[in-house]
């Protein structure tokens, strides 16, 4: 029987609509799929503007996960808003033939406002702003967030806009028509901006040779160049740039031409040039050198200078987090991180391991790696395997085994072995720093506890800024290594339950994440920040 393509998508109606054409394209070749809706940060939060939420992957970490857990097989963006750097294990799996690429403004009156003073205009999108203010720099923006139905409801109820600039291609596929629009040529369109893309697992050849069969290859040509342009210049969505190349098919050229703007409009650099297919490789390299030697990365870094002076709040992570991760908090919120703790592996006995190992613990993925560091998964003899957290599970089995139960916390994996099952004794591997409430309470309840120490946990204090508001904590030794150089008159986001228990002795304000992992940490900084 040939399998079922789930297709995850946000679940707007436009995202909708995206994710039912791949659907139907894919049953024209004979493909069966069913569309799996997920919800986006991006989606959630619509009072922020865009670019002071750190837009890069806002709407597409929510599906790059549900890919990575195998919760759906294919993923449906609009293009626009992919970063120019996937998930390690997802790759673009093709390029739908590109609509309309251009952006329109809604009028809410006459176009007369064109001619005066007082103009004002709304918009999410930091490069319409910047375009906007460019030619018209007496007027002024208003933010404006939302689904293409809800900015339009918006607009209809605003006492004040002139007007709403709006990707023309959005409309269309809604088939929504307003009567009073102005098509805006000179707006350059953001890279890829009209282009459907299909992402899907690396390893996962059935999803990528069906989505092959329905990439359009002149379109997949034309916004490999604007987003190399845009990865180039470094300015992922946070920077006001847009980019378009098209195919002259009497020329059999790819003209491409782009702009990079300062955030207030005030100054522009504009490029365009032309290269003949399949001599286009240093097009995007090209053009993005012209822009940069003639200021480029200044103008960004005054802007980036600019938005310093004026962040509402400074945070310090206690582990060192990716680039990838760090934009994912708001421009408004300055971060600087270090590891607050070290790791170093223990060599775990060969007696301890030959031996059969009925009901194991493992409270963290540090324990999972040190078994690993040490032996094979052939080697180790793990019958029952309990653990906490979602991404120790996943890692235990992708390289251990099957995990009988996971909890969120150290404390709910004891009840539930307590209550839950007949244990009456269990190989606890952990570190030789390590709270003392899953042992303590399975003892307490009859069960014994043989630890094996299997990685040293050393601290690594660092002393910071008075200026940090908050500081991220994953873990409580991360919090003991803190407090020896530290103050406590500050936020303590914590990941998890435990973490916050040993922080609550310490901090008035702790904040504690919705699920135990990196991401949701930084999504509850974003919240807190912006109340």
């Amino acid at each position: 029987m040939q399998k079922i393509i789930r297709i995850g998508t946000r679940d707007s109606q436009l995202a909708l609509w995206q994710a039912d054409k791949v659907r139907k394209e894919l049953a024209e070749l004979g493909y069966e799929s069913v569309l799996v809706p997920i919800k986006s940060t991006g989606d959630i939060n619509l009072d922020t503007p865009l670019y002071e939420m750190g837009i890069t992957g806002i709407f597409t970490k929510n599906l790059d996960l549900a890919l990575l857990e195998g919760k759906i097989d294919i993923a449906v963006h609009s293009l626009k808003d992919v970063p120019t750097a996937l998930p390690e294990g997802i790759v673009q799996a093709a390029v739908l033939k590109r609509g309309n690429y251009n952006d329109i403004l809604v009028l809410k009156g006459t176009e007369e406002f064109f001619g005066e003073e007082q103009g004002l205009i709304a918009t999410g999108s930091l490069r319409r702003k910047a375009m906007w203010l460019n030619r018209y720099p007496t007027h002024k923006v208003a933010p404006l967030r939302g689904n293409v139905q809800t900015r339009l409801e918006k607009l209809e109820t605003s006492e004040t806009w002139n007007g709403a600039v709006f990707a023309a291609a959005g409309l269309e596929r809604l088939g929504i028509s307003p009567e009073d629009t102005v098509d805006l040529p000179w707006m350059i369109p953001a890279p890829a901006q009209g282009a459907i893309m299909i992402a899907a697992l690396e390893k996962d050849d059935f999803s990528l040779d069906a989505c092959e069969q329905i990439n359009h290859h002149e379109t997949k040509v034309c916004v490999e160049v604007e987003r190399e342009f845009l990865r180039l210049l470094e300015g992922g969505c946070t920077a006001p740039i847009g980019a378009l190349a098209y195919v002259d098919a009497r020329t059999d050229e790819v003209n491409f031409k782009a702009v990079l703007l300062k955030k207030d409009g005030s100054k522009k650099i504009r490029v365009a040039k032309t290269a003949k297919l399949g001599s286009h490789k240093f097009l995007a390299k090209d053009c993005a050198d012209y822009v940069i030697n003639r200021g480029g990365k200044e103008m960004m870094a005054a802007d980036e200078a600019a938005e310093k002076n004026t962040r509402v709040a400074a945070v310090y992570s206690t582990k060192k987090l990716s680039e990838l991760q760090k934009e994912t908090l708001s421009s408004a919120i300055g971060i600087e991180d270090s590891d607050f703790i070290k790791m170093r592996f223990n060599r775990i006995p060969s007696k301890v391991m030959k031996q059969v190992h009925e009901n194991v613990v493992i409270t963290s993925q540090n324990g999972a790696e040190a078994i690993l560091n040490s032996f094979t998964k052939e080697e180790i003899k793990f019958k029952n395997i309990f653990c906490v957290g979602r991404r120790t599970k996943k890692l235990i089995e992708s390289r251990i085994g099957k995990v009988t139960f996971a909890a969120k916390n150290a404390l709910a994996l004891a009840e539930y072995i307590s209550k839950e099952t007949a244990i009456k004794q269990v190989s606890y591997f952990c570190s030789d720093v390590r709270l003392d409430v899953l042992p303590t309470y399975l003892q307490a309840h009859e069960i014994a506890v043989h630890e094996v120490e299997v990685y040293k946990t050393m601290l690594n204090p660092i002393k910071i800024a008075a200026a940090v508001s908050g500081v991220l904590f994953y873990s409580p030794s991360g919090i003991e290594s803190y407090l020896q150089e530290n103050s406590t008159d500050k936020v303590a986001f914590c990941i998890g339950e435990t973490t916050a228990m040993v922080a609550r002795k310490h901090f008035d304000k702790v904040e504690v994440a919705s699920m135990p992992d990196v991401a949701r940490v930084l999504e509850l900084v974003n919240t807190y920040y912006s109340k």
